[in-house]
């Protein structure tokens, strides 16, 4: 299929008039045709031509096609209607500039596309084709104030156990191989009891109630997998066997959840792993752990005591120009409370990650900020919950990006400040330049040993144990029954970030404004209504994360065509969620 580049027709005569006429007056017009008057050729073919030949038959727009999944996006619909509306909707013919009688083309052609769009790494196109034509028109620009939060998304695969996962990843192995060489199967497997053992899916059928016998079904599974693995590997087998993505899955499941020991007889055993703290060989860690064969990049994670899933996180960043003693709308707008207050510009999103579920949110905060500076949009003020900060990013994102994180940091946990009782951490005075700190009774420290605790850096620092074994203060200072008080610091930018931190985070002042955080939430809840963005569509990281571009995308227009047509706003409590993190942080401070 070859695509070449050529500017988008302008809409045709006969479907201006009418469009115009049936949205005379005060009549409203649809997203697509306000998307076409407002920002012409959003997505030029030449921005997405790297993923066409230039030769063979030519193929549909490519721009044109991604203008299709966004407005997809925008009404919810399956690839059938996207493709139906093209045909039918005046609307949509007018966004497009396709003639009244183009006949569109066949639904598959949206799934192509997507593929090749991810096989090129074109992911962020869409968004940032948008937000260079939104700073061209003066809507964004680097500097002010931004927010980002995450949410989970549920993988487009069932959810396995263990023994399932073992069963389903043999049998997919065998559907893939049995598909790809039939041959090779005949002549070396023995058909009918493969086929006997794996004919229907694994969780279609109801597993052994007894724990003998579901041992004796996972061990079946792993003597299987081996057998089915040895033998694609013999030197008899053609070598693109072993790189069908299936059999790969078989294997890494192997790995993951079976040993082969030899027995006192010198037989091969196969065995389960069972955890380290069952005296096992243990299990691998969640963010590298297999969930199914069919979306290898799903993991398993938690958040809190109620939340389990199988699959991603999406972080969201927008702007936020909502100021104290405003309100936001559900279309990311805001309104004054005084009277005779006018529209502000709406709040836009201006970046989006997706990460398997097993990445902690403060990972992330690097590669937004790198995101947010690659299209020229850092902000100055970032607005984030505790999850996406640490000592070191509140003195990196300054020094590197030139931006405050406005983020509630962990407080002290030392029993001394979780009582509110004694000398906790701020009661001693630290000298840097001389490598000493002094405690409030006047004692100096005589160690000061830089280290490393669980990958960062830090500093302990201990006081003379005679000293503060006759110390008339000692219980206000330490719980220890013998030896003496101990500190455990960061270096030296760190500790005077995280201090200076922890005293703005109780002040009446920072709380208030740290409100404008909760505004994320609503967001959150439109990006769910709309775009059912908390179920994957696809699988893989790749395709999730494309349909998550598109799906902001959407989003960002049905915002600013709120705003363009001057739409009346509601406003919205901040949710249920929020207050309970304010009044937490309240309580903390």
């Amino acid at each position: 299929m070859s695509v070449h580049p050529k500017p988008w027709p302008e809409p045709a005569p006969e479907i201006v008039a009418a469009i115009r006429s049936i949205y005379r007056g005060k009549r409203v017009p649809p997203l697509p045709v306000r998307v076409r008057d407002e920002l012409g050729e959003l997505f030029a073919d030449a921005e997405y031509a790297a993923a066409f030949g230039v030769e063979g038959k030519p193929g549909w727009s490519p721009g044109r096609l991604a203008l299709i999944t966004v407005l997809q996006r925008v009404e919810n619909l399956t690839d059938r209607q996207a493709s139906e509306a093209v045909r039918a909707d005046l609307s949509w013919k007018y966004a497009l500039g396709l003639a009244l009688d183009d006949p569109g083309f066949d639904a598959s052609v949206l799934s192509e596309f997507r593929s090749r769009v991810v096989d090129h790494g074109l992911e962020e196109k869409a968004l940032d084709l948008l937000l260079a034509a939104l700073v061209e028109k003066g809507l964004l620009k680097a500097g002010g104030k931004q927010r980002t939060d995450s949410t989970h998304v549920i993988s487009a695969v069932r959810d396995l156990n263990r023994l399932e996962l073992a069963g389903e990843c043999v049998r997919a192995a065998l559907e893939a191989i049995s598909a790809a060489a039939p041959h090779w199967v005949e002549q070396v497997l023995e058909v009918g009891g493969w086929a006997e053992r794996y004919r229907a899916r694994i969780d279609s059928w109801r597993l052994p109630a007894a724990q003998t016998k579901r041992e004796e079904l996972a061990l079946g599974y792993g003597a299987d997998g081996y057998a089915l693995v040895e033998a694609v590997h013999a030197p008899f087998s053609p070598l693109w066997l072993r790189q069908l993505p299936a059999v790969d899955a078989l294997r890494i499941m192997l790995i993951q959840n079976y040993v082969r020991t030899t027995d006192r007889a010198g037989r091969e055993v196969v065995r389960r792993r069972r955890p380290l703290e069952d005296g096992g060989e243990g299990l691998p860690p969640g963010r590298w752990r297999l969930t199914s064969p069919y979306d290898t990049d799903a993991r398993w994670a938690a958040k809190g005591d109620d939340l389990f899933w199988n699959g991603y996180q999406v972080h969201i960043s927008e702007t936020c120009h909502t100021a104290a003693g405003t309100s936001t709308s559900t279309d990311g707008s805001t309104s004054t409370d005084g009277t005779g207050g006018g529209l502000t510009p709406p709040n836009l999103i201006t970046n989006i990650a997706t990460t398997d579920a097993s990445v902690p949110d403060v990972a992330m905060t690097d590669t937004v900020h790198q995101a947010l500076h690659r299209r020229g949009l850092l902000p100055s003020e970032h607005y984030l919950d505790s999850g996406y900060a640490s000592a070191d990013l509140l003195v990196s994102a300054r020094a590197t990006f030139g931006l405050a994180l406005v983020t509630p940091v962990l407080l002290d946990h030392s029993p001394q400040a979780r009582a509110q009782a004694g000398y906790d951490r701020t009661a001693f005075t630290v000298d840097w330049e001389n490598q000493q700190v002094t405690c409030p009774q006047g004692q100096i420290s005589n160690s000061w040993n830089p280290c490393r605790q669980r990958g960062t850096e830090a500093i302990v620092v201990m006081f003379p144990a005679a000293a503060c074994r006759s110390c008339p203060v000692r219980t206000l200072c330490t719980t220890a029954k013998r030896g003496s008080r101990q500190l455990t610091l960061r270096p030296q930018p760190m500790q005077q970030a995280l201090d200076s931190a922890r005293a703005e985070q109780t002040s009446k002042d920072w709380q208030d404004k740290y409100k404008l955080r909760a505004g994320v939430e609503g967001t959150m809840r439109q990006a769910v209504a709309v775009t059912g963005l908390r179920r994957a569509r696809y699988r893989g990281v790749k395709k999730v994360h494309l349909e998550h571009v598109f799906s902001a995308v959407a989003l960002n227009l049905i915002r600013l065509d709120a705003w363009w047509n001057g739409h009346a706003l509601d406003r919205t409590r901040t949710s249920h969620l929020a207050r309970l993190e304010l009044a937490e942080l309240a309580l903390t401070a």
